[in-house]
C-alpha cells in the first residue's frame, strides 16, 4: 500500500477515525474502575484499611459539620 500513500498512516496506526487509539466505550471503562479498585482494595494490608476507614468516617463527620 505504500505506493498509494498509506504507508505513514499504517506505520503509526493514525489512519481512519479520532478515537485517540483507546477504548472510547464508558461501560467498560467504569466496570474496569470498580474491578481496578476492588483488587487494590482486597491486597491492601488491614493496617492501611483501617487508616481509610478513620480518614472516610473523618471525612464524613467534617462534611456533616459544613453543612
Amino acid at each position: 500500500m505504500a505506493e498509494y500513500g498509506q504507508a505513514v498512516g499504517h506505520g503509526t496506526g493514525a489512519a481512519g477515525g479520532g478515537g485517540g487509539g483507546g477504548s472510547v466505550d464508558v461501560g467498560t471503562a467504569v466496570g474496569n474502575w470498580f474491578t481496578d479498585a476492588g483488587n487494590t482494595i482486597s491486597s491492601m494490608p488491614t493496617w492501611e484499611l483501617a487508616i481509610i476507614v478513620v480518614a472516610v468516617i473523618f471525612g464524613l463527620f467534617l462534611v456533616r459539620r459544613l453543612i
